[in-house]
C-alpha cells in the first residue's frame, strides 16, 4: 500500500536501469543479496477517473471552463452580500448544469472503466506450482509462463518459449499494435523450443536480459540464458462569451455610476418611504460602490448562458449516435457500421480545408492480383495459368510451353523462397501437398505479412512453382510437380531503411544461395550483372499502369564467404549494445554484387466510387492530398486514375533532390511557373527525400508552392513524414481544418496530428480505427460523412450557440431597460423562479430538438451538390458577422418586449373591468410571457425540417410556460416565505387587451425578422437557399419554414401555407413508412396536397 501511494505521488520512480533482468516462472537466485527489480503490472487503464478522484478532478474541469467560473462567482457573491437576487437564482442552475455535464462525463468513462475490465478480466492460463492454474489477464506478473492458444488474444507483451510444432515456430498477427493482420513467423530459441510441455516448461530454469520499453513497435533487443535445469466551435464561443462578458462589466458599471449620478439629488438620495440605517449612513461609500457594482453584475448575470455549454455537450453526444444509424454508411459485405470514437468533432466534419488520405488500402482494396513480370530483359504475363512472353498469345508456338526455361524457373524459385508466406497448418501435411478424394491436388490456403507476397506466391504456384511449406528448416517447394527441399540458414528480415528482404538458403545440390526481393532503389544499385537496363524501363512500365512493383535478384556464396558471413549474423544478433546498427552493416555486406533476375507488377484495384468522391471534395473547396509509400511512378499513375490528378492538370514535380540547393532552385522555378500559369490547374508531385530537404529551410517556399496547387502527391513517404506534412499545413497561418484519413498503423501518426482522424475498417488491421475519431468501411462513405452530416451538425451547433446568446439578449436587457425607471435600486423585474427556469425549462427543449434533427436541405441535395459545402467553410456561420446580426437581433427584440408592454402599462392605465390596476410583477410577468413566446417562435422561424417531435417541444414548451405559471401563481405554497406571484398570471390573462399586446408585440418583433430573411433570399440568396428553393419547386421535399417558398410564391402565400399546416387545413394523401436513418427522423412521412393556387407539394 505504501509502494502505491509513493508510486501515486511521484516518489516511486520507476528502474532506471539500461536493462531488464527477468528470471522465467520467477526463480529468483537464491542468494540473500539480490533486490528483485520492480515492473508495473498488467493492468489496461483507459479510463479518465476512478470513483476517488471523480468529483474532485471532474469538478476542477468544469470549472476550467469560463461560463462555469462566472456563474461560481457569482453564486459565491450572492452569499457573500445583499443581492437583488437569491443565490438560488444562479446556483440551482450552475448546480443543474455541473450535474448533467458530470453525468455525462460520468457515463463515458464508465463505458471505457467496462471495456478496461473486459480486458484485464479475461481468462488466461499461466504454469505454475507445477500446472496450469486459470486467472485474470491483470494478475499476469512479469516472468510468468503464458499459454497462448489458437486464435486467442496476447494478454501482455510475451517472448516465445515454444509452440507445439516440432520446430518451434509460430504464426501470429500484429492487428492489434501495427494494424497488419497477416501472419508474421516467430521461432523459438531451440534451448527452449523442445519444452512442449506444461510439466518441462515448469522445471525451466532461465533468465531473460533485454532492454527497457521503448515506443518503437519494431525493435526488441534481449539475450536468454538458459541453465541446464503502454474547435473551432469552442474558439467562437470562448470570444463570444468575452465579448457578452464585456457587455455584462458595461451594463453594471453604467448602472452604478447612473444610480450614484441620480442620489446625488437629496430627494432621491433618501426618499420619505426608503430611509437609510444609521450603519448605510456611516458605511463607506467606497465598500458601498463596489457592494452596489457586485449587486447590478448579480442582477445582469444571466446575459451570460450558463446551460450553453451542457447543451452543446448532449446535442454533441446523442447527435453522435445519428452517423452509427446512418444505413448509407453501412457496408454490407463486412458487416461494418461507420463509428463515432468521439464525439467533440461532429461540427469539424463541415469545416474541412485539406483531406490528407493514404493510398494503399484507403483508395485501393489492398488486395493484390498478379499482372506482369519481367524476367531477364523480356516481359511476361499470366494468361490462363500460364507464363506467356509478352506479344506471344497461348495459341502461338511459343505461347503454349509445357516447361521453364532456367531464367524463369530460378526467378520463380526465388519468389517461392523469399518471402515470409506461411500455408494453412491443416494443409501443410507433407511434400506431397494435399489430396482431394478424387486425386487431384487442392490448392494451399496462403497467409503473409504482405498481400503483394501472397499474390506472388499463388502467381507461382499457378504456373508450376509451387511452395507447398515449411518442414524443420527446411523450405519445400515442387517445381513442375517435382519436389525440392531447401534448407532455411537465415533471414534477413525487411526493414523500411533497407526496403528489402532476403534469405540464404542451401539448394539440394549443397549450394549456398541469397534470394533479395525489394525496391528497384534498392535492388538494382546493388547488382551488378543481369538485364538491369531493360529491367528498370520494365519496372517504370509497370509504375505507369499503376502496377506496385518489385525486383528479385541473387547471389552465390563460395564456402568460404558463407564461413565469413554466418560468424557477422551470429555476432550481431547477439549483441546487447547497438544491434540494429550492426545487422543493418551485416545486412549490407551480404546484399552486394547481385545478378538481377528480373521484377514483378502486382495491381491493387481501386475502390468503388473513389474517383466521384474526390471529385465531390474538389467541388466542395477541400484539397486533396494523397500521402504513400509508394514509388513516384505508381503513385502517379493512381492519382491519375482515381481523378486525384486530371488529364488536363499541368503536374509539377519536385523529387530526386539530392542537396538544399537543388531543391531550392527548383522551388523557385515551380513557383514561377505557378505565377505564370495561374489560369490553369497545377498538381504536385513530391517525394519522401525532397520533402525533407523542402522542409529544412524552404518551408516557406514549399508552403505557397503547394497552396496553390489543386493537388498533391507525396510518394516514398515515411510515416513519421507524413504526420509532419500533416502538422505543416494544420500550423500555417491560416489554420485551416485538416482531416486525415487511413487504414494501417503506419497511418496512425497522421491520423493522430490531424485535427480530424479518420479510420477505415479495411485489411491492415484495427490501429487505425482504435486511434482514430471517426471509423468508416469505405473512402467512398467520406463523401456523406461531410457534406452531409458534417453540413448539417455545423449548421445546427452555429445556430444553437448564437440562439443561445440572443435569447439570453432578450432576457436580461429588459431587466436593465427597468433600472431606469427604479432609479436603479436594483430591483429585480421578473420572479427569482423564473428567472432559474428560463433557460432550464423554458426554453431549453426547443434548441436541443433543433440541433439534433434539423435539416434545412434535403441529405440527397447536399451529397449530390458539393458545392453546398463552401457556404459553411471557413466557420462562416460563426463568424463576426452572423455573431453582431444575431446580437443586434436580441437588443431589438428586448426593446420591443419593454417598450411595448410600457406603452400598455406605463400611464398607469386600467386593463381590468373592476378598475384595477396592474402592479410591477404583473409588467414583469408581461414582459416575460411575451418573451419566452418570442424566443421559442424565433426558433421556429429557423427549423426547417419539422417532425412530431420539433412540434411537441416547440408548441408544448409555450403551453408548459402557461400551465406552470397557472399553477405556481394560483396556489399558496407553504414552503415558499414570499409568494410575490400569487394570482399575477391569472389577472394578467383576464385582460383582453393584455392578450392583445401580447399578440401584438409577438407579431411586430418576428416581422422585421421575417422581412429580412425573404428579402437576402430574394435579392442575395446563397448556394443553399438556391438549392432549397429547387428543391421546393421540384416537389422533393419543400421545407416547413416561413421563409421557404417556391418561385413565383408570394412571401404571403408562404406565410398562409405554413399556417394552414399549423391548422389543419391542409389534406394528407398518402403514408408510407420510412426507413431509420439520417434522411428521415419521424416515424412517418406525410405528402401533403396544397390549395389550387399553390403549385408546390410539400413532403415532409
Amino acid at each position: 500500500m505504501l509502494r502505491w501511494v509513493r508510486q501515486q505521488l511521484g516518489f516511486d520512480p520507476p528502474h532506471q536501469s539500461d536493462t531488464r533482468t527477468i528470471y522465467i516462472a520467477n526463480r529468483f537466485p537464491q542468494h540473500g543479496h539480490y533486490v528483485p527489480q520492480k515492473f508495473a503490472d498488467n493492468r489496461i487503464i483507459s479510463s479518465k477517473y476512478t470513483v476517488w478522484n471523480f468529483v474532485p478532478k471532474n469538478l476542477f474541469e468544469q470549472f476550467r471552463r469560463v461560463a462555469n467560473f462566472y456563474f461560481l462567482i457569482i453564486f459565491l457573491v450572492q452569499l457573500m452580500i445583499d443581492t437583488p437576487t437569491s443565490p438560488i437564482t444562479s446556483g440551482l442552475p450552475l448546480f443543474f448544469v455541473i450535474t448533467v455535464t458530470a453525468i455525462k462525463q460520468g457515463y463515458e468513462d464508465w463505458l471505457r472503466h467496462k471495456a478496461d475490465n473486459e480486458v484485464n478480466g479475461a481468462p488466461v492460463y499461466v504454469v505454475r506450482s507445477g500446472g496450469l492454474v486459470k486467472t485474470r489477464s491483470k494478475n499476469i506478473r512479469v516472468g510468468d509462463i503464458v499459454r497462448v492458444a489458437k486464435d486467442e488474444t496476447f494478454p501482455a507483451d510475451l517472448v516465445l518459449l515454444s509452440s507445439d510444432r516440432i520446430d518451434g515456430s509460430c504464426h501470429v498477427t500484429t492487428a492489434s499494435l501495427d494494424g497488419e493482420t497477416n501472419l508474421k513467423t516467430h521461432v523459438a530459441v531451440p534451448e527452449t523450443a523442445v519444452l512442449q510441455s506444461v510439466t518441462n516448461l515448469d522445471k525451466l530454469v532461465a533468465v531473460v536480459e533485454c532492454q527497457q520499453p521503448e515506443a518503437d513497435l519494431y525493435r526488441f533487443v534481449g539475450r536468454i540464458t538458459v541453465s541446464q535445469q503502454t474547435e473551432e466551435i469552442v474558439r467562437s464561443m470562448n470570444s463570444f462569451l468575452i465579448i457578452y462578458l464585456i457587455i455584462l462589466l458595461f451594463e453594471a458599471i453604467l448602472s452604478t455610476i447612473l444610480k450614484y449620478a441620480w442620489q446625488a439629488e437629496e430627494k432621491w438620495d433618501e426618499p420619505w418611504y426608503n430611509g437609510k440605517t444609521e450603519h448605510e449612513r456611516n458605511s463607506s461609500k467606497i465598500l458601498r460602490f463596489i457592494s452596489d457594482f457586485l449587486a447590478f453584475l448579480v442582477l445582469y448575470n444571466f446575459i451570460i448562458p450558463i446551460s450553453l455549454y451542457v447543451t452543446v455537450e448532449m446535442q454533441k453526444f446523442l447527435g453522435s449516435f445519428f452517423i452509427g444509424w446512418d444505413l448509407d454508411l453501412y457496408h454490407k459485405e463486412t458487416n461494418q457500421r461507420a463509428q463515432v470514437n468521439t464525439s467533440d468533432l461532429n461540427e469539424e466534419l463541415g469545416q474541412v480545408e485539406y483531406v490528407f488520405t493514404d493510398k494503399t488500402g484507403t483508395l485501393t482494396e489492398n488486395e493484390m492480383q498478379f499482372r506482369e513480370c519481367s524476367i531477364n530483359g523480356i516481359k511476361y504475363q499470366e494468361v490462363n495459368g500460364k507464363l506467356t512472353p509478352e506479344g506471344f498469345s497461348e495459341d502461338s508456338p511459343d505461347g503454349n510451353r509445357h516447361s521453364l526455361m532456367k531464367e524463369e524457373e530460378l526467378f520463380l524459385k526465388a519468389v517461392c523462397l523469399c518471402h515470409t508466406v506461411q500455408i494453412n497448418a491443416d494443409q501443410t501435411d507433407g511434400v506431397d501437398g494435399p489430396w482431394h478424394a478424387n486425386g487431384i491436388a487442392s490448392p494451399l490456403e496462403y497467409y503473409a505479412s504482405s498481400p503483394d507476397e501472397k499474390a506472388l506466391v499463388e502467381a507461382a504456384s499457378r504456373v508450376g512453382v509451387v511452395f507447398t511449406g515449411i518442414s524443420g528448416d527446411s523450405m519445400e517447394v515442387k517445381s513442375l510437380g517435382k519436389p525440392e527441399r531447401y534448407k532455411l540458414l537465415h533471414v534477413l528480415e525487411f526493414d523500411p531503411n533497407r526496403r528489402r528482404m532476403s534469405v540464404i538458403v542451401e539448394s539440394p545440390s549443397g549450394e549456398k544461395l541469397l534470394f533479395t526481393k525489394g525496391a528497384e532503389s534498392s535492388i538494382l544499385p546493388r547488382s551488378k550483372s543481369g538485364e538491369i537496363d531493360k529491367t528498370r524501363l520494365h519496372v517504370d512500365e509497370f509504375a505507369l499502369k499503376g502496377l506496385r512493383t518489385l525486383c528479385i535478384a541473387y547471389r552465390r556464396f563460395t564456402p568460404e564467404e558463407y564461413q565469413e558471413i554466418g560468424k557477422r549474423l551470429h555476432e550481431a544478433r547477439t549483441a546487447l549494445q547497438q544491434r540494429e546498427e550492426r545487422l543493418a552493416d551485416v545486412f549490407n555486406f551480404i546484399e552486394r554484387d547481385l545478378e538481377l533476375l528480373g521484377a514483378t507488377g502486382v495491381e491493387d484495384k481501386l475502390q468503388d466510387k473513389v474517383q466521384e468522391t474526390i471529385e465531390g471534395l474538389r467541388l466542395a473547396g477541400i484539397k486533396v492530398w494523397v500521402l504513400t509509400g509508394d514509388k513516384h511512378e505508381t503513385a502517379v499513375s493512381v492519382s491519375l486514375s482515381c481523378g486525384h490528378f486530371h488529364r488536363t492538370m499541368n503536374i509539377l514535380e519536385l523529387v530526386q533532390h539530392k542537396s538544399d540547393s537543388t531543391c531550392a532552385e527548383q522551388l523557385r522555378q515551380l513557383a514561377k511557373r505557378i505565377k505564370e500559369d495561374h489560369v490553369i490547374q497545377h498538381g504536385l508531385v513530391v517525394d519522401g527525400t525532397s520533402l525533407s530537404l523542402a522542409l529544412r529551410e524552404h518551408e516557406k517556399l514549399f508552403m505557397e508552392v503547394c497552396k496553390n496547387c489543386s493537388a498533391v502527391l507525396c510518394c516514398r513517404m515515411a510515416p513519421l513524414q507524413k504526420a509532419k506534412v500533416v502538422r505543416l499545413l494544420k500550423t500555417s497561418p491560416e489554420k485551416p481544418i485538416t482531416l486525415a484519413i487511413g487504414d494501417g498503423a503506419n497511418d496512425v501518426s497522421m491520423i493522430q496530428e490531424a485535427h480530424v482522424g479518420i479510420g477505415i475498417m479495411g485489411k491492415e488491421g484495427r490501429q487505425a480505427v482504435r486511434n482514430s475519431d471517426y471509423a468508416i468501411a469505405r473512402f467512398k462513405f467520406l463523401s456523406k460523412l461531410l457534406f452531409v452530416h458534417g453540413h448539417f451538425y455545423y449548421i445546427r451547433i452555429a445556430t444553437l450557440v448564437q440562439y443561445f446568446f440572443y435569447k439570453n439578449v432578450c432576457f436580461i436587457t429588459p431587466q436593465f431597460l427597468y433600472q431606469f425607471f427604479c432609479l436603479f435600486s436594483q430591483q429585480t423585474l421578473y420572479d427569482s423562479v423564473y428567472l432559474t427556469l428560463y433557460n432550464i425549462c423554458f426554453t431549453s427543449l426547443p434548441v436541443l430538438i433543433y440541433s439534433l434533427f434539423e435539416q434545412h436541405v434535403h441529405p440527397h441535395v447536399l451529397q449530390s451538390k458539393p458545392v453546398l459545402y463552401r457556404d459553411i467553410s471557413k466557420n462562416a456561420h460563426l463568424g463576426f458577422k452572423p455573431f453582431l446580426y444575431w446580437t443586434v437581433l436580441g437588443f431589438f427584440h428586448a426593446f420591443v418586449f419593454f417598450y411595448g408592454s410600457y406603452l400598455l402599462m406605463g400611464e398607469d392605465t386600467s386593463l381590468l373591468g373592476n378598475g384595477q390596476m396592474f402592479g410591477n410583477w404583473t409588467f414583469g410577468t408581461l414582459v416575460f410571457t411575451v418573451m419566452v413566446i418570442t424566443v421559442t417562435m424565433k426558433m421556429a422561424l429557423e427549423t426547417h425540417f419539422w417532425t412530431w417531435i420539433n412540434h411537441f417541444v416547440t408548441w408544448g414548451s409555450i403551453v408548459f410556460y402557461f400551465i406552470f405559471s397557472l399553477f405556481y401563481g394560483g396556489i399558496i405554497w407553504p414552503f415558499l416565505h414570499t409568494q410575490d406571484m400569487y394570482f399575477v398570471f391569472v389577472q394578467l390573462l383576464s385582460s383582453g387587451s393584455a392578450w392583445f399586446a401580447i399578440i401584438l408585440i409577438v407579431i411586430a418583433c418576428l416581422f422585421i425578422d421575417v422581412v429580412k430573411k425573404v428579402l437576402y433570399r430574394h435579392l442575395q440568396p446563397t448556394s443553399t437557399e438556391k438549392a432549397q428553393l429547387a428543391e421546393a419547386g421540384s416537389g422533393i421535399n419543400c421545407l416547413d419554414s416561413m421563409c421557404c417558398f417556391s418561385d413565383g410564391e408570394t412571401a404571403c402565400t408562404s406565410v398562409r401555407r405554413m399556417l394552414d399546416r399549423l391548422m389543419g387545413r391542409c389534406s394528407p394523401t398518402r403514408v408510407n413508412r420510412c426507413g431509420f436513418s439520417l434522411n428521415s427522423l419521424c416515424c412517418r412521412r406525410f405528402s401533403y396536397k396544397l390549395e389550387p393556387d399553390e403549385p408546390a407539394a410539400i413532403d415532409v
